[in-house]
């Protein structure tokens, strides 16, 4: 006398998310009435239920109960063959247990999630991307990308090329979208993209045009931290489920111009103002420097002069110069034709009293200096000057200034000059006790004929002329 337990199937297959049923049928073989617990164990037990878990039987009957089988959608019910087992456990005669089996299939799903993260990039070449994937379904598998473009302005590149994933894993994947050449100006460019994510064997003959296997990341530039997110879904079904619906992904790489379009604006009107410069500007002012050098020539040669000294005996004295390396030496002028202006004084010479004579004044300067040297006229004495020759030996760099009393006879650079003369028909005449004198501003001192630079500027200017003397009484 014993107790015997059979399952209604000897075995089972079932779907994720789908309920699959079949029945047991317990035989009290006792001759005492019998209760039995009935529990399922095996891998099957997080699943299943039986229906009712509990049963009394008179000795000599049977009973049939339901057993339900309900695995999750999810990775938690892996694809494959488990044991299902149903232990009846008498409640008087516990050393009679018995457990009936059976063998449940449970049928592979595939179900993927996925996500791009960011969704936008902003470059000049190239974008950078994450895609995460995970694995939702029941089965391990090799997940691959595959990047389309419907212009085929870009190429892409995805590391690493395939990601092995069990149930229930997540993994990451890098995409690269590089466009196929550069925008040097203009307005940006923007390229939408798709990305497909699914199992290796179903991408053969998907991939898109400049797809390449592996690669180095490159970096873009992201204007947002939104990601595009994709679930496939696919519907229970009562057999094995194999229908795959594949995530699809959306991006977009924002191509920026190499210039900006304004800088393109910007060098048109740099260009334009040169051109002008060249064209217009620049001979106009050259003509109008021009135009003011020949106006202060004329004006200087119009000067008028002073009225003729008459000559009285006496020579000149060696030049007077305060704080100056200015001195006067007898020499001779060097006569040549001119104009000139004439300075007025008081007193009158005394007519043949004249004498032809000429005076030096040596002026050294220290560089970024001033200094003056001066011929100071005797007294009693009046000097008509009739030629000035300056000398710039060394080819200094400056500013020469000569005056005559209270007139200055000219202003001129050193730079533009190594001897310069001047010559007056009409004597310039420089009252007693006045001075000619040479002011000199050093900017930078020349080389002489030496070769070696020199460390002061160093000018000599001759004047000539005839020294009288004054008409007492006047």
């Amino acid at each position: 006398m014993t107790t015997s337990a059979e399952l209604g199937l000897p075995a089972l297959t079932v779907a994720p998310g789908v309920v699959a049923t079949t029945t047991l049928t317990v035989r009290n073989g006792l001759d005492i009435v019998e209760a039995y617990s009935l529990e399922v164990v095996g891998d099957c037990a997080a699943w299943t239920t039986v229906e009712p878990a509990r049963v009394s039987l008179y000795p000599g009957t049977s009973a049939t109960v339901t057993v339900r089988l309900a695995p999750p959608r999810s990775p938690a019910a892996r694809a494959g063959e488990f044991p299902l087992g149903i232990r009846v456990l008498p409640a008087e005669r516990p050393e009679l247990v018995t457990v009936p089996e059976t063998t449940v299939t449970v049928t592979p799903f595939h179900e993927l999630q996925a996500a791009l993260a960011p969704r936008r990039r902003r470059g000049w070449l190239r974008g950078r991307y994450r895609t995460s994937v995970r694995n939702l379904g029941n089965t391990p598998g090799t997940v691959v990308l595959t990047p389309g473009q419907a212009g085929e302005e870009l190429r892409f590149r995805v590391t690493p090329e395939r990601l092995r994933l069990e149930p229930g894993e997540s993994g990451e994947m890098r995409l690269q979208a590089r466009a196929r050449k550069l925008i040097w100006f203009g307005k940006p460019a923007s390229w939408p993209f798709e990305v497909t994510v699914g199992p290796e064997e179903g991408a053969a003959g998907k991939g898109a045009a400049g797809q390449g296997p592996g690669g180095r990341d490159t970096d873009g530039k992201d204007t947002d931290g939104e990601g595009a997110a994709g679930k496939a879904e696919t519907a229970p079904a009562s057999g094995p489920l194999t229908a795959l619906q594949n995530p699809v992904l959306e991006g977009e790489f924002t191509q920026l111009s190499i210039l900006p379009k304004w800088l393109l604006a910007l060098l048109a009107a740099l260009l334009a103002l040169l051109l002008a410069w060249f064209a217009l500007v620049r001979p106009a002012v050259r003509s109008s420097a021009k135009q003011a050098a020949e106006q202060a020539v004329a004006q200087q040669s119009a000067a008028p002069g002073p009225t003729a000294a008459a000559p009285s005996d006496g020579a000149p004295t060696a030049p007077s110069g305060g704080s100056t390396n200015g001195q006067g030496k007898p020499g001779a002028g060097q006569p040549s034709a001119g104009a000139g202006s004439r300075g007025t004084g008081p007193g009158l010479a005394v007519p043949g009293t004249g004498q032809q004579s000429s005076a030096t004044i040596d002026v050294q300067t220290a560089n970024g200096a001033s200094s003056a040297g001066s011929y100071q006229v005797p007294h009693g004495k009046v000097f008509d000057i009739t030629d000035i020759v300056v000398a710039n030996f060394q080819g200094d760099q400056g500013l020469l200034t000569i005056t005559a009393g209270k007139q200055t006879i000219t202003t001129i650079a050193l730079e533009t000059f190594r001897n310069q003369d001047y010559h007056w028909v009409t004597p310039i005449q420089v009252p007693e006790d006045q001075a000619v004198t040479v002011n000199v501003t050093c900017e930078s001192p020349g080389t002489p004929a030496s070769g070696k630079q020199a460390s002061t500027c160093h000018e000599l200017l001759n004047i000539s002329g005839a020294l009288s003397d004054i008409r007492q009484g006047n």
